[in-house]
């Protein structure tokens, strides 16, 4: 009796080890499907978007994150003002959320 609980214990030992490595695998393929699922897209975009905003130039249709539409007429470092209808604003260029592409210039 006391060999069959010494040998059962080294049947689960030699398993829960086993155990361990797979959990460990797992949490790695977890780890990598959530890496090309979420931020790798997520870094693409963002050079993307670095891209663009360090490409603006005056004469530049844009959107702000806030919804504004208007046209760069400045550029003084990180900060661009833009005309919309009759006001000139100026805004740091991380509010600039795309280019604009009006339907009269289709």
């Amino acid at each position: 009796m006391g060999n069959l609980n010494v040998s059962t214990y080294i049947l689960l030992g030699d398993q829960a080890a086993g155990s361990g490595a797979s959990s460990l695998m797992i949490m790695g393929l977890f780890f990598l499907a959530f890496w090309f699922l979420l931020i790798a897209p997520q870094k693409k975009k963002q050079k993307e978007q670095e891209k663009m905003i360090s490409n603006l130039k005056a004469g530049d249709n844009i959107v702000t994150t806030s919804g504004i539409i208007g046209t760069v007429v400045q550029i003084k470092g990180e900060c661009l003002i833009i005309k919309s209808v009759d006001s000139k604003i100026e805004l740091h260029r991380s509010f600039i959320q795309s280019k604009w592409i009006s339907e009269k210039s289709k």
